[in-house]
């Protein structure tokens, strides 16, 4: 069975052929600097004991302090995390973020667990991690399952021990130092790297059908932002349901009919679909948004769409990659598409050590200068070397991690 780790790997791989990067680069750029594993045992609501596993791995710091997700999840294990602190060091190069790569994790299921016990599970994770955690090592940001509560809860725990310091995390609550423009960004980013996409092949976001698998933040947010900009969400999916509308949906009812009953079924003014069906639909671009591997060698085939916005993190394997490449359907990758979250986090990061607050119109204005600029380092490199998307994304990315490493000697 090949692992998102297999799958980052063979990515990266074609990158490093494509730069003429040799084996022992390479195998500097592959690997992990540190990794830690914690016990993290908490008392229980009814008066017993549970330990959890978690996890942080930082990737590279060759061009600053580490950044990445901590998410709670039955699937966590280390391999998960470790391919997702790959993916941060690549996504913030690209998009010029000064920062490396990290991610953390606790397997857990969150369902199952009270607010109280979250809460004394991420407090015992942040007394565990904290001696590798700060502003200018490593900054923890919102992931799977976790959000501004949590994130509260790391910066209150960290600072009884090192002060006040805001900086240590992102994706706060605006009453806690958070941003504003921090919820919506990764599903911002995603409508840019789209606009930017579209218009480079000639076409009009505003002309746009759109379908997205998974409506929890990300896909949420960037349906609302893609029917503000006059783009269409034909079909919309979650965990457990989907539905369908070819003229477009409301968007806003959805969205509020899914916070009042927990599921889209039964939602008025849309056909139901099962879930898979959704990356199927009859649509122009298909949005995952869930979780990673759903493209398969098998999906891949239904897929109808002529492009694929990678708004969740490693959605392709390799095989069904190779078969969007095989049908001309082009594939805008997570480490471009996704990265609106990470951006916004550092204007985070940046006015929390100045303490200072943008205001939100600054702060969009800004991630969209950046994501753009992104899309213009992709196109040259993709006229210059005539490769596909993804492949120019890792390869902008492996250029500048290894130019910062050579110029600082760690390599």
């Amino acid at each position: 069975m090949t692992t998102q780790e297999d799958t980052t790997h063979h990515y990266l791989q074609r990158a490093f052929e494509l730069l003429g990067i040799d084996g022992g680069t390479a195998r500097h750029l592959l690997a992990p600097t540190r990794e830690l594993t914690v016990k993290l045992t908490i008392p229980m609501d009814d008066g017993s004991q549970r330990t959890f596993e978690g996890y942080r791995v930082q990737h590279n710091w060759s061009r600053g302090p580490c950044k990445g997700g901590l998410r709670y999840h039955p699937s966590v294990d280390l391999s998960e995390v470790r391919t997702l602190a790959s993916l941060m060091t690549w996504k913030t190069a690209l998009l010029d973020v000064p920062f490396g790569g990290a991610k953390g994790g606790i397997t857990c299921n969150p369902k199952e667990l009270s607010v109280l016990e979250l809460e004394r599970l991420t407090r015992r994770f942040v007394q565990a991690a904290g001696p590798l955690i700060g502003p200018h090592t490593d900054i923890p940001a919102p992931d799977m399952n976790t959000g501004p509560k949590v994130m509260g809860w790391f910066y209150d725990e960290y600072s009884k021990r090192n002060g006040f310091q805001p900086a240590v995390v992102t994706g706060k609550p605006l009453e806690l130092h958070g941003s504003h423009g921090r919820p919506a960004a990764t599903g911002r980013g995603c409508l840019i790297a789209a606009r930017e996409t579209l218009a480079a092949a000639g076409q009009e976001l505003a002309k746009t059908r759109f379908a997205v698998q998974g409506f929890g933040n990300v896909g949420q947010w960037f349906a609302r932002l893609a029917v503000e900009a006059g783009a269409s969400v034909v079909a919309v999916s979650d965990s457990s349901s989907a539905v369908i509308n070819p003229q477009g949906l409301d968007i806003q009812a959805l969205s509020s009919y899914k916070s009042e009953t927990g599921s889209l079924g039964g939602f008025q003014g849309a056909d139901k679909l099962t879930p898979d069906e959704v990356l199927g639909v009859d649509c122009d671009v298909l949005v995952p948004c869930a979780l990673g591997h759903v493209l398969t060698g098998t999906t891949a085939e239904a897929v109808q769409a002529k492009f694929v916005l990678e708004g969740a993190n490693d959605p392709c394997t390799v095989a069904g990659d190779e078969v969007l490449r095989r049908r001309n359907i082009r594939c805008i990758p997570d480490i471009f598409a996704n990265a609106g979250g990470v951006t916004v986090s550092y204007f985070e990061w940046a006015q929390n050590l100045q303490q200072v607050r943008w205001p939100e119109s600054q702060v969009n204005e800004r991630l969209d200068q950046m994501v753009t600029a992104a899309h213009g380092a992709l196109q040259d490199t993709m006229r210059r070397h005539d490769c596909d998307m993804r492949t120019a994304a890792f390869a902008v990315a492996i250029d500048r991690v290894r130019q910062a490493t050579e110029l600082r000697g760690l390599a």
